[in-house]
């Protein structure tokens, strides 16, 4: 378990992750800040606790033994960039070049571009296919890194995801994590509503993996959680049930605001109600 002092500094690095997307999408004038609010506090304790990830990146002479990070869900790029610059692993000055003219910093994860990508992702449905593949090489060339992937529950409408699924516990990938922002929304609204993913834990189970599901708001349950997965003799899944838009009150729930930019007011709102000075 989580010291109060652990999960106090957890929490104030994931508020300070929300303010920088709130601010990056704001400044770009487009982007995706309700999927990339309800990801803050999982995507903290990963990096700062769970995942074994150089500040200095490929500059580590431990690099190849890092476990690897997939952001399956890239539009959710303004999480994995704060993450990155929390991290030291880009500049925090770099931010709010984001979707900007000539930045490195696009509107999806491109890995040519800047440190801390594994692999550029966007299109859904992909993410957990180039998991399989990175686990499998890891496993044949016995390095003992693990390799989590974060994928939206919208994304699991995609039929490749499934395919993966039952490639990952074809091959007995033990070192494969999927952590599922099960936030019940997509841009189309309500996921049980476009298309139906429940009972997804027992789906999940039917494929033949270990699953877990918990707050993806409370520190010590995913921390918990990521530490059982990394224990599983099965590929793990993760449903970490969030809330879309998590921390901003009129974005909370919200489905419209899967991919918009807020207002100069809305931005002055979210940042009071996110302890902005």
């Amino acid at each position: 378990m989580l010291t109060d002092t652990e999960k106090n500094e957890l929490k104030k690095i994931a508020n300070e992750v929300r303010k920088n997307i709130v601010k990056m999408v704001y400044n770009a004038k487009s982007g995706h800040p309700g999927g990339s609010l309800s990801g803050a506090d999982i995507l903290t304790v990963l990096y700062a606790k769970s995942l074994n990830t150089p500040k200095d990146w490929d500059k580590s002479p431990d690099f190849d033994k890092r476990d690897r990070f997939i952001l399956s869900k890239g539009h959710a790029s303004p999480l994995m960039y704060s993450i990155l610059a929390n991290h030291g692993i880009i500049n925090k000055d770099e931010l709010m070049t984001f979707r900007k003219f000539n930045s490195k910093l696009q509107g999806h994860p491109a890995k040519n571009y800047i440190p801390g990508i594994e692999t550029s992702t966007g299109s859904l449905g992909q993410g957990l296919s180039v998991g399989c593949g990175m686990a499998l090489g890891l496993k044949l060339n016995s390095n003992p890194a693990n390799v989590v992937v974060y994928l939206g529950d919208g994304e699991l409408q995609e039929g490749s995801c499934w395919e993966a699924f039952m490639q990952a516990a074809h091959r007995k990938l033990d070192n494969l994590i999927a952590i599922i922002d099960r936030n019940g929304l997509q841009i189309d609204g309500e996921t049980e509503k476009v298309m139906a993913l429940d009972n997804l834990n027992d789906k999940l189970r039917a494929f033949n993996w270990d699953v877990i599901e918990i707050n993806g708001h409370n520190f010590d349950e995913i921390y918990s959680a990521i530490e059982m997965a990394k224990k599983c003799t099965k590929p793990c899944a993760i449903i970490a049930h969030t809330i879309k838009g998590k921390g901003v009150s009129f974005m909370e729930n919200q489905a419209s605001w899967h991919g918009k930019a807020p207002n100069e007011e809305q931005l002055k709102q979210a940042l009071k109600e996110l302890g902005d000075d």
